[in-house]
């Protein structure tokens, strides 16, 4: 295995990004900034007087709201929304360590997709570090259910996602994913889906102060049966390509990688947060590896997209 699928990494320089809220429908600003080793992903706030909250693990134990999005408590900085598209981004590209800086209280929604993440990543390249990366190995299936949706995490030489959702709607229906990690195929196949949503919950939603950012520019517009945008779909079964996309972000909130299977039915941010709070239940469900003693060698972290540049590690961070 090569420095990549062995060393942990971080993305090459400091990443900017400026859009609006898809909930609140303001200005939103976020920076992505190399970190230190075994630093994971952290987050804080850039606060009105220019001053900045207390630097925080973002983890899955900080996970406040789920609905229609996953929320992260910062204690008296209150809650940064919106932060699974970023991280999808960071973890489906590979990146173990990064300080992510938010300016507002959600991050910006730009196209609906990772794909605007992803494609700065990939121009900055990423830089390995001398530490060797570490995985979340699971040794014991959890699934958590509600009615007859479920999440499940088990046990599997590698890093795989099998997501499946059902709509009662003709242009969606019954659509499902079975993908294995690699970041090629996260950038070519995952990256780009939107999220998306129903013309008839528009009202409702905006009278409860969601989606008042919301546009055919960020979101896939379902309306009865036909999709409202004008360039219609970027992948045939984008519905289940996005859902797949939060719940690699959704995941990432573990602190670092899981190796094993994830699969969901009918799923969303509250069955993937629920399903980590029940594989941290017991350390009976997992062990921390590092990647040289993974069951299989690790073939999927030499499959970069195009266009990504490795860089040895040359400065020191955080």
């Amino acid at each position: 295995m090569n420095r990549f699928a062995t060393k942990q990494c971080t993305v090459g320089r400091v990443l900017s990004f400026a859009g609006i809220g898809v909930h609140n429908g303001q200005p939103a600003n976020l920076t992505i900034e190399p970190a230190a080793v075994d630093s994971g992903f952290a987050i804080r706030r850039k606060l009105q007087d220019d001053s900045y909250s207390e630097i925080l693990p973002l983890h899955h134990n900080r996970v406040s709201r789920t609905y229609l999005c996953t929320a992260i408590d910062l204690g008296d900085a209150g809650t940064i929304s919106m932060i699974e598209h970023m991280v999808s981004a960071l973890s489906g590209m590979g990146i173990d360590n990064a300080l992510i800086t938010v300016e507002g209280t959600e991050c910006p929604v730009l196209d609906g997709s990772a794909g605007r993440y992803v494609d700065a990543i990939v121009e900055a390249g990423i830089e390995t570090q001398p530490a060797e990366k570490k995985f979340i190995k699971i040794k014991r299936s959890v699934t958590v259910r509600s009615n007859d949706a479920f999440a499940a995490l088990e046990p599997y030489n590698g890093r795989a996602f099998d997501v499946e959702i059902d709509f009662e709607s003709d242009v969606i229906g019954r659509q499902r994913m079975i993908f294995d990690w690699s970041p090629k195929r996260y950038v070519d196949d995952v990256s780009r889906a939107r999220t998306f949503g129903f013309i008839k919950d528009a009202k409702v939603l905006r009278q409860a102060g969601y989606a008042l950012g919301s546009s055919l520019e960020n979101s896939i517009a379902v309306d009865e049966n036909e999709i409202l945008n004008k360039d219609g779909l970027r992948y045939e079964d984008e519905f289940v390509r996005h859902k797949l996309l939060d719940a690699v972000g959704d995941l990432a909130l573990a602190g670092m990688p899981i190796y094993g299977k994830f699969r969901s039915y009918k799923g969303g941010h509250g069955l993937n947060a629920l399903v980590l709070n029940s594989l941290f239940a017991s350390e009976q469900n997992y062990e921390i590896v590092p990647a040289s003693d993974l069951p299989l060698e690790f073939d999927a972290l030499e499959q970069l997209p195009e266009g990504l540049e490795l860089r040895g590690y040359i400065r020191s961070v955080g």
